[in-house]
């Protein structure tokens, strides 16, 4: 019986931690003041992009976020855009819809700052992310204001949850 007990205690702990454990494509963040969500998604077979994500403003207007890692010193370059035209563009038309720009760090349960990790390295989505200087680039961005977002979210935002 007791042999029982401890299976069954083992199992449900595994399990706990299983679910505890969230990849960073499945991962969504919130900022202190609740002006930004941040919703990451699997991104499709891509040569450069190694995560996706969405960034929910208030007055319902979502941002498409990409990364991508820089070949000379390796670090997390995020880019935010909205409304970018489909198809081929060119890198003028995507200049013109990116409203920030910059390296996104990761904090970990002991306040270690690092790097956002690649999609698919089976790394757990870090407990705190760091969009650098996120708030100025969206305040002076053309997607602020009366006919855009009116918020303008805290440059750090904490995991809330997993997708499922």
């Amino acid at each position: 019986m007791r042999l029982q007990a401890l299976i069954t205690a083992v199992a449900v702990l595994s399990a706990t931690v299983a679910q505890a454990a969230c990849p960073i494509e499945l991962a969504v963040y919130g900022d202190r003041d609740g002006a930004a969500e941040i919703d990451f998604r699997p991104t499709l077979e891509s040569a450069t992009v190694t995560n996706s994500f969405k960034m929910v403003m208030d007055n319902s207007i979502v941002l498409d976020g990409v990364v991508m890692w820089s070949q000379d010193v390796a670090r997390p370059n995020g880019m935010l855009m909205h409304q970018c035209p489909e198809g081929d563009v060119t890198g003028e038309e995507i200049e013109a819809c990116t409203v920030w720009q910059g390296v996104i760090y990761s904090v970990d349960e002991q306040g270690n700052v690092g790097l956002l990790p690649r999609e698919r390295i089976a790394a757990a989505a870090p407990k705190k992310l760091i969009f650098s200087d996120l708030g100025h680039g969206l305040r002076t961005s053309a997607a602020y204001g009366p006919q855009g977002f009116s918020k303008v979210p805290w440059d750090v935002f904490e995991l809330k949850g997993c997708q499922e």
